[in-house]
């Protein structure tokens, strides 16, 4: 394990819902009976899946099933997956706040995390107290401490509330100063939470910075749990997936991600099929329209750079041929914030009255967020055919792009690459991934 910072193998965690110990006293009396004798726990054998959506029958579940994985001394590694899947419970054994129903971790240094806001911080205590307090709870020596004090301090820009016990801090201060405390104290491993979302953009771009430099330049191996997919990708070269206790994709980033959005995709029926017995037909209708990505899967998620194609059925009589197709892109609010234009005429066969067509959405210019689209079909005078509103929702994920520093915020609902310049020199500047 010299090159290694942790070694995880069969870990498993249980829980009993809604009641310490087993329940009852004869349970718990079974229970020491079979571990004195060296056999395992008979109640471990009863629990259920961790599906938080179904209620079980059982009053056991499996927070974590027989995770297996091993990260390297100065690996950032990224942790997604639903809520749900068991990526706390994970940290919070790693953390060694709690222990273990079975298996083993192995870690080798020390630890800082930072598991949800005031994490290992007293109420009571200032800002300072609690600051040498993290220091001794992590074997940290006063001379130490002191040392850092001050980065500590400037890090997280409570400098005028230092003094003021923490119980009296927002929740955007108290997360301030427990990252600079996790990540500015002398720790081997830092592990963080999806906390940085309570604070703003400048400090969460502040934090992905400094959890860069302790991976680089100063060898710390980090764990980071997001759910932001840009800023994952941006920062972790390697990443787990989880799923109902257990993990199911280890790999690159990337290609973790694509796997988790198609995985969250899959079952997914977006789309609209014309039913005969809710309407009479019309001159000119939609009769299906379907919605997929790039490989031809239905889907709701998308990433940034991945491809939306929509399948249509329209079935049309030959008196109107000055129809058109309308694609309508809306916004979260429902305002319309685009226009996809065909005539219809241009794809109709003389023998046929129906017609199947495709149409692939430019990637790479909706920006990250939530939409959903309006079908129509329609003549430029004024008369309409069809109109299906508000169907096909989808989400556009960023997955690493250069725009993945604003990430969470509303930048609008395009990007678009304009060119700019260096008037002195004519040289073209193109924005990079920020890396500082």
């Amino acid at each position: 394990m010299s090159d290694l910072a942790i070694k995880v193998e069969g870990l498993s965690k249980q829980y009993r819902l809604g009641l310490i110990g087993t329940g009852s006293l004869a349970h718990d009396v079974n229970r020491w009976w079979y571990r004195i004798r060296g056999k395992e726990d008979p109640y471990l054998q009863i629990g259920e899946t961790n599906d938080r959506a179904k209620k079980g029958v059982g009053e056991y579940v499996w927070a974590l099933q027989d995770i297996n994985f091993e990260v390297k001394r100065g690996e950032v590694l990224g942790i997604i997956g639903r809520n749900g899947a068991g990526k706390s419970t994970l940290l919070k054994i790693l953390s060694r706040t709690t222990s273990p129903t079975k298996g083993s971790v192995k870690i080798k240094g020390r630890v800082a995390s930072l598991l949800e806001v005031g994490t290992g911080f007293h109420p009571e205590l200032t800002g300072r107290e609690n600051i040498f307090l993290n220091g001794a709870i992590l074997g940290m020596t006063k001379k130490e401490i002191i040392r850092k004090f001050d980065e500590i301090v400037d890090f997280a820009g409570v400098e005028r509330y230092i003094d003021t016990p923490v119980k009296r801090f927002s929740s955007g201060m108290y997360v301030r100063l427990a990252f600079g405390v996790a990540a500015h104290l002398e720790s081997e491993i830092l592990i963080v939470d999806e906390v940085l979302a309570v604070g703003d953009a400048e400090f969460q771009k502040k934090c992905l910075g400094k959890m860069r430099d302790v991976s680089t330049n100063e060898g710390r191996t980090v764990l980071f749990v997001s759910h932001q997919m840009g800023t994952l990708a941006n920062l972790c070269n390697r990443a787990i997936l989880m799923h109902q206790g257990g993990v199911v994709k280890d790999g690159f980033t990337s290609d973790v991600i694509s796997f988790y959005l198609n995985k969250t995709n899959e079952g997914t029926e977006a789309g609209y099929i014309f039913d005969p017995s809710k309407k009479s037909p019309k001159e000119c209708y939609f009769k299906e329209i379907s919605i997929a990505n790039s490989v031809g899967e239905p889907a709701q998620q998308f990433a940034f750079d991945d491809q939306i194609n929509f399948k249509l059925k329209i079935v049309s009589s030959q008196n109107t041929n000055n129809a058109f197709i309308g694609i309508g892109l809306q916004d979260k609010n429902n305002s319309r914030v685009s226009t996809f234009l065909n005539k219809l005429s241009d794809f109709k066969n003389s023998q046929l009255n129906e017609v199947n067509i495709s149409v692939s959405l430019p990637k790479g210019i909706i920006a990250p967020n939530h939409y959903s689209f309006i079908f129509a079909l329609f003549e430029p005078a004024g008369k309409i055919y069809d109109i299906i509103e508000n169907i096909c929702p989808i989400q556009i994920v960023d997955t690493g792009t250069e725009y993945s520093v604003f990430e969470g915020l509303d930048y609008g609902s395009f990007i678009v690459n304009a060119k700019w310049y260096l008037d002195e020199t004519n040289t073209e500047i193109h924005l990079k991934k920020d890396r500082d």
